[in-house]
């Protein structure tokens, strides 16, 4: 359980108690501090208050985080495609639309139910019983290419690797906003949550990391083009955001850009991944073919152009 206490000084008064909590460094979302607010885990001057109360000059906020539920997660005859597999880890091609591990929206039918049955439960246990062998992750509706560690070991051992950015994680993407002025370049900008959405990453120096995306244009189609991202680090949504940054929002993204109909989230792709093998210690490659969704994309992006 974790206890948490703010006061209002006098650039708050008058803000609704939702909307003020949602934004401070919690790493909850607006509907989160709702249910908390509404279960009776906030009180102002040690009593509760609805979530519209309007904040006073020297308010004494106290927020109390229940210890979060384990969900019970259970192994899935879920079809995966599998492209390399040995008796450490496992290469997988996530299909756009699927989840990566259980959360509270999505409690199966994930990346890791359905490695749960393949893997007859031996995956690495590194991040815990919600996220079995999950050593890096992509978006939902992000396809391609992800690892998974079978052993503790060859977790870490991967973990390192990302860690020191040698591990090759290279994307397709397609942009929007026009024509790029140089063929190639890097994004180098700090990412961060967003104070204003949780659910949002942003482009900041307060609360952020550091965040270097290399980019290289491959095609051009007047004010879309299909671009290659290479990852020298790994955060939230970092291409996306980083593309958002550079005004050439990701096609479809309904969170920094703009929703296609027909889409269903962003044309973005996981393309290859490279690594040393923890057991073999030598270089490995995997390089995926672009899915269906995204080449349907192209193909009517060059009729157009």
């Amino acid at each position: 359980m974790n206890r948490l206490e703010f006061s209002v000084g006098s650039e708050q008064v008058g803000e609704r108690l939702d909307k003020f909590l949602s934004v401070q460094d919690t790493g909850l979302t607006r509907s989160a501090v709702q249910k908390l607010i509404g279960d009776g885990d906030v009180t102002v001057g040690g009593k509760t208050v609805s979530k519209n109360y309007k904040l006073r000059k020297g308010d004494c906020i106290f927020v109390v985080i229940p210890e979060p539920t384990e969900l019970d997660v259970k192994p899935q005859n879920i079809p995966i495609e599998i492209v390399y597999e040995d008796s450490e880890l496992l290469v997988v091609n996530k299909p756009k639309g699927m989840v990566v591990h259980p959360a509270a929206g999505n409690p199966d039918g994930t990346l890791v139910n359905a490695l749960l049955y393949h893997c007859r439960g031996r995956l690495s246990s590194i991040n815990g019983v919600i996220r079995p062998g999950i050593v890096h992750r992509i978006d939902k509706n992000t396809s391609g290419l992800l690892i998974v560690a079978k052993t503790d070991s060859a977790h870490n051992f991967l973990a390192e690797q990302i860690k020191a950015h040698s591990f090759t994680r290279e994307y397709e993407a397609v942009l929007t906003g026009g024509r790029f002025k140089e063929p190639a370049g890097t994004i180098d900008a700090p990412i961060g949550r967003s104070k204003y959405d949780r659910k949002k990453m942003c482009v900041t120096e307060q609360n952020s990391k550091s965040a270097v995306t290399h980019y290289e244009i491959i095609e051009e189609f007047g004010q879309y083009s299909l671009v290659r991202f290479r990852l020298e680090t790994g955060r939230t949504h970092q291409i996306r955001v980083h593309s958002a940054y550079i005004s050439h929002p990701v096609y479809g993204d309904d969170v920094y850009g703009k929703a296609v109909r027909g889409l269903e989230g962003q044309c973005l792709h996981a393309k290859k991944i490279g690594f040393i093998h923890p057991g073999t210690k030598e270089y490995m490659e995997f390089d995926s073919e672009l899915p269906e969704y995204f080449e349907s994309v192209l193909r009517k992006l060059r009729t157009q152009r």
